[in-house]
């Protein structure tokens, strides 16, 4: 019997947390006999309904399955042209409402594999009151507005951070390079002086870096010893970076997020092979790194 065939549409390579689902699902095609293909979006909405209407209507190389973590929107109309061609499919972190429809009229794999969004920003509210006991103002750089992943985790920091605590909100892209930028361009507004910035907190381990790197750029060294000596916070939490980072002091704390890829690929086999649809939405729990009694 030929190996299953998934193709694996990602958002972005320059992203750890992308780069640790590519990995995740490498290993998990291992362990189940699957070949994976790989592709990035480019962190393009666009690209990536094109790449995967490509992957659906070349009927040659059709694979079994398509897993997805969408740039922006949860992609109803791709999902339904995957169904229509006989292909499961799985979407990652975001939440959707199309998933019940599509499996009551077919027989393909069809669900939804994600992380308790609105659980991240209630872990990070909670961190910002142990770090910033007297309270104070966040610079707190969220994710993009396509989607609904950063209006989730802000949702979520909102409802646990302590009423002393005021965040103040700068748009970044989940790359560390998009961080950079956007910190780059506020230190330039003469208000950024003035706000009394008492921590950095971002929505992701890669945007604190890059806010760190552009706080690093500042010219005037009190100025940015000033900056630095903030605590800086994200989120995804792998081994070899969010937590290090924090080991090493570059972070002061951050989010274990647990990648969905591996798990939603074994789903996915599982179910092909075995002719059961899996449960509709399987949820990963964060964890605060480190425990929130030692930020404390």
């Amino acid at each position: 019997m030929a190996k299953l065939n998934v193709f694996v549409s990602l958002i972005t390579s320059d992203n750890d947390y992308q780069k640790e689902q590519a990995a995740a699902a490498e290993d998990a095609a291992r362990r189940v006999d699957a070949s994976v293909q790989i592709a990035y979006a480019g962190n393009n909405a666009v690209d990536q309904s094109q790449q995967l209407l490509q992957v659906i209507q070349d009927s040659a190389r059709r694979p079994n399955a398509i897993l997805v973590a969408p740039v922006g929107t949860g992609m109803p109309q791709v999902a339904a042209a995957a169904v229509a061609a006989g292909i499961g499919w799985g979407v990652l972190n975001r939440e959707v409402d199309y998933v019940a429809k599509l499996r009551a009229t077919s027989r393909v794999p069809i669900f939804a594999v994600t992380t308790d969004q609105e659980e991240i920003g209630r872990i990070q509210g909670r961190q910002f009151g142990a770090l910033l006991k007297e309270g104070g103002a966040v610079l707190y750089i969220v994710g993009p507005s396509a989607g609904n992943v950063a209006g989730l985790r802000e949702a979520g920091m909102l409802s646990t951070k302590p009423p002393n605590v005021n965040p103040k909100v700068l748009r970044g892209d989940w790359t560390e390079a998009g961080a950079y930028r956007a910190v780059k361009s506020w230190l330039a507004l003469s208000t950024s002086q003035h706000l009394h910035i008492r921590a950095i907190g971002c929505q992701n381990d890669a945007m604190a870096m890059g806010a760190r790197r552009a706080f690093e750029d500042v010219p005037e060294i009190q100025a940015r010893q000033n900056w630095l000596s903030l605590p800086f916070t994200g989120a995804d939490g792998l081994p070899k970076t969010g937590q290090e980072w924090v080991r090493r002091g570059l972070l002061a704390a951050t989010i274990i997020v647990p990648p969905t890829m591996g798990l939603a690929l074994e789903i996915m086999i599982k179910a092909i092979r075995s002719g059961v649809q899996p449960p509709p939405r399987t949820l990963n729990e964060p964890t605060p790194y480190p425990p929130l009694e030692e930020l404390k």
